[in-house]
């Protein structure tokens, strides 16, 4: 039988008092929690011991990962109003987990143009955004210059409005259709007001597992590429993993450390944001090659564990409301999360793979689930920054919701990006 593992307990102090305060767990796993602790980046195979996690040893590393949160973030949890524009479900891509993509000719095929894409950020903007996050299927038949498009009239229409856009695969894609040098491509849109980019198109971070979820997706070492030629160019991104379909625990811990040893390099990444896996309508569930996504315990752990393996390295931990829905989000809070995404106000891509959890989150719900949890709601910006901290001193009165034209229920529908 494992011997049993309890905090040392030396001194009178905080730091004490939180150890203290771990509930027991296996020798091996409280001798992984220790290091963490100790500020020592966990091994390969210390960060697997806690992937497979169960029973005690679970519970242990749910609760040090929300003690690290504490430590590193505070009691704040965060949320960005803004708002996600799909403009085109139409891609050839053809990836299995997806159930966004179209072809050009299906019936409930869209494309938006750039006054649509630039009318809903206004909308976004008038109703209280800060932030527009963009993306889109892949065309054919795309200009290659539409992304730039984008930012231009967004930025001329609303100088203010953070632009949080284009994944490396619609980077690449882009470099492709222009025929540019990755660099000056990403210097080209920066300088047309490219704020951000989401780090999404990641999955797993394993050509094996790759080519089984999406033989056309981009291999692993352009996806780093552009993410890591972004943050030399000064544009931040997003940090993203897919889990809960055909991956193992140790493709998720190569992916974390992954981030983390690119976070180490570049200091690039504003968040880390788990994505569990939405089943219902893809191909890749259809056809028995994936688990249903994750149960309520791996979403737990699949988030302490990015708390603790990244601990000194990325210091926000996203919950995917839309994903998880807001019972499991709090869960997931009280496990090393910190944020909370955003209102999104309408969110095309997770509804099209199955998830039922709506398009908008206003505000005064955000605080009233994280006061639920004794916790203080903050919005911030897309990089952080807090804008207003809601501890019960400054609490504007409820705003009436937005009258926005959202996306009906059925029409439009797209695989779960979200704002991340």
């Amino acid at each position: 039988m494992a011997q049993a593992w309890m905090p040392p307990m030396s001194a009178d102090s905080e730091e004490t008092k939180s150890h203290a305060a771990l509930p027991p767990c296996s020798a091996a796993v409280g001798e992984c929690l220790e290091a963490s602790r100790a500020g020592h980046g966990l091994s390969f195979e210390q960060g697997l011991l806690l992937a497979t996690a169960d029973g005690a040893d679970l519970k242990a590393l749910v609760s040090f990962a929300d003690t690290l949160r504490r430590e590193a973030v505070g009691d704040a949890v965060t949320y960005v109003v803004n708002r996600n524009i799909n403009f085109t479900n139409v891609c050839f891509v053809g990836c299995s987990f997806c159930g966004f993509g179209k072809g050009p000719g299906a019936a409930d095929a869209y494309s938006l143009s750039v006054d649509d894409v630039v009318r809903k950020a206004r909308e976004a903007w008038d109703t209280g955004a800060t932030e527009v996050c963009i993306q889109g299927g892949l065309p054919r038949d795309l200009d290659g210059y539409f992304y730039r498009d984008i930012l231009r009239a967004i930025k001329r229409a609303i100088p203010a409005m953070h632009v949080h856009a284009f994944s490396p695969m619609e980077i690449s894609y882009g470099v492709d259709k222009t025929g540019m040098p990755l660099r000056d491509y990403l210097q080209m849109m920066k300088d047309e007001g490219l704020g951000s980019i989401p780090g999404t198109a990641a999955e797993i971070l394993d050509d094996r597992v790759r080519r089984e979820l999406s033989p056309n997706k981009l291999p692993v070492a352009r996806w780093v590429e552009i993410i890591t030629t972004a943050h030399e160019l000064g544009i931040p991104s997003t940090s993203t993993m897919m889990y809960g379909h055909v991956e193992e625990p140790a493709d998720c811990v190569r992916h974390i450390m992954l981030l983390r040893s690119i976070q180490k390099r570049t200091g690039g990444f504003t968040e880390f944001v788990p994505l569990g896996f939405i089943h219902e309508n893809t191909r890749l569930f259809k056809h028995g090659g994936a688990r249903p996504g994750a149960r309520r315990e791996e979403h737990l752990r699949v988030h302490a564990l990015a708390r603790v393996l990244l601990h000194g390295a990325i210091r926000n931990i996203q919950v995917s409301w839309v994903k998880l829905g807001f019972e499991t989000s709090l869960a997931c809070l009280n496990a090393g999360a910190n944020d909370f995404s955003g209102t999104l106000m309408e969110e095309n891509i997770s509804k099209a793979a199955g998830a039922t959890f709506g398009e908008y989150v206003s505000p005064e719900d955000f605080h009233r689930m994280i006061r639920s949890i004794a916790r203080v709601p903050a919005e911030r910006t897309t990089t952080y920054k807090i804008r207003h901290l809601y501890d019960g001193r400054e609490e504007p009165a409820a705003q009436a919701q937005p009258q926005l034209n959202l996306l009906q229920n059925g029409t439009h529908v797209s695989y779960a990006e979200g704002a991340y």
